[in-house]
């Protein structure tokens, strides 16, 4: 079945793009502290019927924690995950894989630890560079619509391999929500075309967009240069990760706060 089908692409994922040594071994020649990418300790069928994979405890979604009754996250909090989010993409994708379904429901905090941010939820992953070639812009190549409705890019809701700029894109649309607790489209999801056509019009339309999450308040520089850069990639084209994390890096500083602190967010067990 479907789920089934999530599964195997997800230990694919893990076989091929994260074993916990060639995480490591980017740990170290990155000089990184934190990674979040979770450690796929084993997988298997289960009586030939159900597929499983087993990780390492990765602590609570944080939808879940959203939902406890948060709802909105502080500046602080959502720029620190925006960072350690970019160094797991950008993991990812030097890995020839995208994520493709960015959402709170994929990320985990760990409450006993809350400078650990895990990046989890592979079962959309896609191979956008096998042996080093993009593939190529197809329309349709691919069933449309796949992931979380509400945070996919334009690209994956036209059934295109998502690429790079998809996962920005998305985390993009999260930290929209996480910061105004509502995307122009939140209210319409069961009408697809009407999520499309929305996107399509706010990516080139960054402020629009920014007014109409944020109404009265003032929009964060960081997130409008943030959303300006990443809504200009092309298809093909490679993020600069060290600039786009510095956007968020900088208001950080000035927060005297960095994003390998405890995030900025208060977790029950």
């Amino acid at each position: 079945d479907a789920k089934d089908g999530r599964i195997y692409n997800e230990q694919n994922f893990f076989q091929r793009a994260a074993k916990a040594g060639t995480v490591e071994k980017w740990k170290k020649w990155h000089s990184m502290p934190l990674l979040g990418i979770p450690n796929c300790v084993g997988f298997g069928l289960h009586a030939d019927s159900y597929r499983f994979l087993v990780f390492s405890d990765l602590g609570r979604s944080l939808q879940s924690v959203l939902s406890d009754g948060l709802h909105l996250l502080r500046e602080k909090a959502a720029f620190q995950i925006a960072i350690r989010v970019l160094d797991c993409l950008e993991y990812i994708h030097e890995n020839e894989y995208v994520h493709g379904d960015i959402t709170a429901e994929n990320i985990y905090l760990n409450p006993a630890d809350l400078t650990q941010v895990t990046l989890a939820g592979y079962g959309f992953a896609f191979r956008y560079c096998p042996g080093g070639k993009h593939v190529a812009w197809r329309e349709g190549s691919r069933t449309p619509h796949e992931g979380t409705v509400e945070f996919i890019s334009v690209d994956s809701h036209k059934g295109t391999g998502p690429s790079r700029r998809s996962d920005l894109e998305s985390l993009g649309y999260c930290l929209l929500k996480w910061l105004c607790g509502i995307l122009p489209w939140s209210d319409e999801l069961d009408k697809i075309k009407a999520v499309v056509e929305q996107k399509e019009r706010y990516r080139n339309d960054v402020r629009c967009l920014l007014q109409l999450c944020f109404k009265q308040r003032s929009i964060p520089d960081a997130l409008k240069s943030y959303l300006e850069q990443v809504m200009a990639l092309e298809y093909e084209e490679k993020p600069d990760y060290v600039a786009l994390r510095q956007l968020f890096g900088k208001p950080l500083e000035k927060m005297k706060a960095s994003a390998y602190d405890s995030v900025d967010v208060r977790v029950v067990p």
